[in-house]
């Protein structure tokens, strides 16, 4: 029998949040959209799922395409590909989930966010489910230390672009999101704050 380490892998409590809602189902397409070294798709990919993922880290593309060797030999190598997510090469509406994990934080401005999260948007279908997990100043405004823009400083000296309610808010709005829960904010010690942002695309 599988340990729940074995199983899930490295899975964002969030995410697997996400699963035990019943949002994320047996047969559905997931992309991961910055997928790192693949972590949220250890599951996915030894439950059948159909898996595609992309990262501007040719390392951490290797590495994903390595795990799915080992866990789901039919899926081609093609399904994780070396792309930035604002410029990936899947087609539009391509998956019923788009995982976007502690990726978004790392745009250098307004119009580079625009351009990953439309990037990112592009390939969710109508009525498919927007999972996002970014930094953010909610519960931390008098403790970041604002840069230029949105990019700020946290207590723990990462510097990142971090939204705010109203941010994700005309977001959603522009890109044609619903909220399919309310945000959740976890504040680390008073060091940083991480949103979960989950949406419906309309």
């Amino acid at each position: 029998m599988l340990s729940l380490q074995e199983q899930f892998g490295q899975i964002d409590i969030y995410l697997f949040d996400q699963l035990l809602k019943g949002r994320i189902v047996p047969g559905m397409r997931i992309l991961d959209a910055g997928c790192g070294g693949g972590r949220n798709l250890v599951y996915f990919l030894r439950e059948g799922y159909e898996v595609y993922a992309a990262d501007s880290d040719a390392r951490a593309v290797e590495s994903i395409r390595s795990l799915a060797r080992t866990l789901a030999p039919r899926l081609p190598e093609s399904n994780f590909r070396v792309e930035r997510v604002e410029a990936m090469s899947f087609d539009d509406g391509c998956a019923e989930v788009v995982i976007s994990n502690t990726v978004l934080h790392f745009a250098s401005d307004d119009v580079h966010f625009d351009a990953m999260l439309d990037g990112t948007w592009r390939v969710l279908k109508p009525g498919g489910l927007f999972f996002c997990r970014l930094g953010s100043s909610i519960g931390m405004e008098h403790q970041v230390e604002r840069i230029q823009g949105r990019r700020f400083k946290s207590p723990d000296g990462s510097e990142r672009y971090l939204v705010d309610e109203g941010r994700l808010e005309s977001a959603a709005k522009r890109i044609g999101g619903e909220l399919a829960e309310t945000l959740k904010t976890t504040i680390v010690q008073n060091q940083r704050a991480m949103t979960t942002w989950v949406l419906r695309k309309h």
